[in-house]
């Protein structure tokens, strides 16, 4: 497998750049990455083919919505699983191992227990980040929390309908340390998600994850004026259309992170009492 930033190449460490960027914002243009990181097109492209080659990056075409001009779609550039395993899955094999050593003597639920006891030392060590955050800004928060660990997470406000309806925010995280792992077992990721509808006080709902083979990790967190009252348990339905109203808003920018609209990871989740 390739190393990324090592051997004796003096263009390693900007191809590594390069990998990083792509792997850090989603499939991204080859314009895009020129324009970050001061290289001619002909020095990105040099690059973009080294990974390629190496088995790094992959290319997409971008996905167009609503009446789209003349022209091809944009070329973007997506990490594969063979570059983020060069970054840092060093451990995954060990530890699915050990999950299927714990399912098969203590049953699912226990991985289940076990994900959930895993999450929630980050979530204490966001708790205080999250409600230190002005009530508009706790989706912003939790994403530099997650990303100073790592996981390279953004927030974006999504809005619905052709009035520009505030549907609510989108929170995505470009890296995943235990995707591989997340791939056979689904409860760290359903723990996650729990734990961030715990965190934010909101329904929120896993579109997209980068386990099951999407670009993103993608959650939708429902806008404050379609929470329910508290006290109440009837936010989903509000909190579903926030989402499909949100998906078609999505634009190339999020492309090939989103699955369909039934969201492959998680179903929507109410604080105080989580469905997975």
């Amino acid at each position: 497998m390739a190393q990324l930033g090592t051997g004796q190449s003096g263009e390693q460490p900007t191809r590594a750049r390069v990998a990083r960027l792509i792997l850090e914002n989603g499939p991204v243009t080859a314009a895009s990455l020129g324009t970050t990181l001061g290289l001619t097109p002909a020095a990105v492209r040099r690059h973009l083919d080294h990974l390629i080659a190496d088995g790094m990056i992959e290319t997409r075409l971008a996905r167009v919505y609503g009446n789209r001009g003349r022209g091809r779609p944009a070329r973007m550039f997506a990490i594969t699983d063979a570059g983020r395993s060069a970054f840092e899955h060093a451990y995954d094999d060990l530890a699915t191992s050990a999950l299927r050593f714990l399912a098969e003597r203590a049953g699912p639920g226990a991985v289940t227990d076990f994900a959930r006891r895993q999450v929630s030392e980050l979530e204490r060590r966001y708790r205080p980040v999250v409600d230190a955050a002005p009530p508009g800004g706790r989706v912003k928060a939790l994403a530099e929390a997650l990303s100073a660990d790592g996981y390279a997470a953004s927030a974006t406000a999504v809005t619905a309908g052709r009035g520009g309806v505030a549907a609510g925010e989108q929170l995505c995280q470009h890296h995943c340390p235990v995707a591989h792992v997340a791939a056979e077992y689904p409860q760290l990721c359903e723990a996650e998600t729990e734990a961030f509808g715990r965190l934010l006080g909101t329904p929120v709902q896993r579109l997209a994850t980068i386990a099951h083979g999407d670009g993103v990790c993608t959650t939708h967190v429902s806008a404050s004026s379609l929470r329910s009252p508290a006290g109440r348990r009837d936010g989903v339905p509000s909190a579903s259309a926030g989402v499909a109203g949100a998906q078609s808003a999505i634009g190339a920018g999020s492309a090939g992170a989103l699955p369909n609209a039934a969201g492959r990871a998680g179903a929507t989740t109410e604080v105080g009492g989580l469905s997975a």
